[in-house]
């Protein structure tokens, strides 16, 4: 790693970037270095031109990179060198309006209200050790649409049990309040009082652990983790779902907007920086598409009415 890296990862440390991201920009810039050096003749970071990341981009395109990884290497890339810029590494930023190939437009899956319901009601009927804390993640990710780093990382201190509110750390470090209801306020202190406290007893070093949801092995939680969480909730239940954290985000939104909520409402609750991000993620559901067809467009009706 050489030494503008290196700040530069040390920079999006201080400002609170997870892990998981810096791992991801890390490769990502050490991906375009090899570029660099093998490439195109061993060019250095400071002598790029745009006809250079021309290039880059169709190297990618033609090793069989998708058109979605592509451009998040690009938005690392930008970032990194917008670093360079204002540090005086460089004097020209070649990204400065360099465009990345558009991906097509994904709409993430969402459980209906019948397999929400299918998949509480099963998780309940559990005996087993375990069976609370995973009620717990589940309705809290189905009542709050936490991110997955959000439920992994929050502390029992950032809980205001009288409110039913959590205070989490979003995206670019940015705070905000996460209510949840009350259903799902029961079976939290339930998982506090009972299950958390025995799962703290499995733990190796017998250190202070702040945070709120613990794995089996009484440490924390990660997003592997929850992840294998899901999937062990769905075998247990005998349930034919396969389930991601991001499919219960995408299924609180999309029901809150099933039932009349703004999408301004929908943006602040999930912690997104732009509206537009709110509207692809909280796209029009099938639902709601039939029913706005049927009032502004009774043709079927109307056919109905004259025989």
């Amino acid at each position: 790693m050489n030494k503008p890296e290196a700040e530069y990862i040390s920079y999006l440390r201080i400002r609170r970037y997870s892990s998981k991201t810096i791992d991801a920009y890390t490769k990502d810039i050490d991906a375009f270095f090899d570029f660099l050096l093998q490439g195109v003749n061993g060019l250095l970071f400071d002598s790029l031109s745009k006809k250079d990341l021309r290039l880059y981009l169709s190297h990618e395109l033609e090793r069989g990179e998708s058109k979605r990884s592509t451009q998040r290497r690009m938005s690392a890339l930008r970032g990194f060198y917008r670093f360079l810029q204002k540090n005086d590494y460089i004097d020209v930023n070649p990204f400065v309006r360099a465009s990345s190939p558009k991906a097509p437009l994904r709409f993430p899956e969402a459980l209906n209200e019948a397999e929400m319901g299918l998949l509480l009601s099963s998780n309940k009927e559990r005996t087993d050790f375990l069976s609370v804390r995973d009620q717990a993640i589940l309705e809290l990710l189905f009542d709050s649409g936490m991110r997955a780093s959000e439920l992994t990382s929050f502390t029992y201190r950032q809980i205001d049990w009288r409110s039913r509110m959590i205070r989490v750390l979003g995206k670019g470090s940015k705070e905000r309040l996460v209510p949840f209801g009350n259903e799902t306020l029961k079976t939290m202190e339930l998982y506090w009082k009972e299950t958390r406290p025995l799962l703290l007893t499995k733990a190796k070093k017998k250190k202070r652990n702040d945070a709120f949801f613990l794995n089996a092995s009484g440490g924390n939680l990660t997003i592997r983790g929850l992840e294998f969480i899901l999937r062990e909730v769905t075998k247990k239940c005998d349930l034919k779902l396969s389930i991601h954290p991001h499919e219960l985000r995408h299924t609180f939104a999309t029901r809150l907007l099933d039932n009349g909520a703004d999408l301004r409402l929908i943006q602040t609750l999930l912690g997104h920086k732009s509206l537009d991000t709110t509207t692809i993620y909280t796209h029009v559901s099938r639902k709601k598409l039939k029913k706005e067809y049927e009032t502004f467009f009774p043709r079927e009706e109307g056919k109905k009415e004259k025989k």
